[in-house]
């Protein structure tokens, strides 16, 4: 059962997440969104942020307070490893997270589940509403 209770007042006039909200349905689609970013490879965390920022055409929007203490949570979950690197010229540290062995059997999981919630919805969505 999903709660779709943490739906309600998301999607502003404009049509973007200008945050996403990190409970119920969004948390694990947060999650599954991350964990998908870092299929492609390690990345910090503004490199995340604008992987699904431009993924989605500007729809989704991860500020900082959303996307760091997710990424923190999946870290202490096993499904993600950081570490620190110094980057380019001006020396600056970042934090890289790299996809876990775990967190890919998770990104299976939670690829399958919203898959599954996504066909409930579209199914939904599609019976013709007799006026």
């Amino acid at each position: 059962m999903i709660n779709l209770s943490s739906w309600s007042n998301v999607y502003p006039k404009d049509g973007r997440l200008s945050t996403m909200k990190t409970t119920g349905l969004l948390q694990g689609t947060l999650d599954m969104l991350i964990l998908r970013t870092l299929l492609f490879g390690p990345a910090h965390g503004h490199q995340i942020a604008k992987h699904i920022q431009s993924t989605t055409d500007d729809i989704l929007r991860l500020e900082h307070g959303s996307l760091y203490p997710a990424l923190h949570r999946l870290e202490r979950q096993g499904w993600v490893v950081a570490k620190w690197e110094v980057l380019g010229e001006r020396k600056r540290e970042c934090k890289y997270y790299r996809l876990t062995p775990a967190g890919r059997k998770q990104l299976a999981a939670e690829e399958s589940n919203w898959n599954r919630v996504a066909k409930a919805i579209a199914r939904v969505m599609r019976v013709p509403v007799k006026v």
